[in-house]
């Protein structure tokens, strides 16, 4: 493995690894008032373009952190889609999507 595999390989992790939290709160309380839709639907086609481009250039590292991070984004998208006007926002005074 070369140096710079080991950086990508690093950086991937330490960036994939900080989302986790948020994804497991998420999918722990159901709780999704606190997430934008526009901001997720964005981020959510940017992370799967990443991972395209990864996969062309066969940047491996690029690869992983985006399939990863694309499984976990894709689920909160689902869960902001499925459980918002549902009750789970109730209580909180975030503001609407926009």
């Amino acid at each position: 493995m070369t140096t710079n595999e080991i950086i990508g390989f690093v950086a991937a992790t330490l960036t994939t690894v900080s989302f986790v939290p948020q994804a497991w709160l998420t999918f722990k309380t159901k709780d999704v008032s606190g997430i934008s839709l526009g901001r997720y639907s964005v981020f959510t086609a940017g992370v799967a373009l990443w991972l395209a481009y990864g996969w062309l250039l066969q940047a491996w590292p690029v690869v992983i952190a985006n399939a990863v991070t694309l499984a976990l984004a894709s689920g909160i998208l689902a869960m902001k889609l499925l459980f918002r006007g549902k009750g789970a926002d109730i209580g909180t005074d975030a503001a609407p999507d926009r």
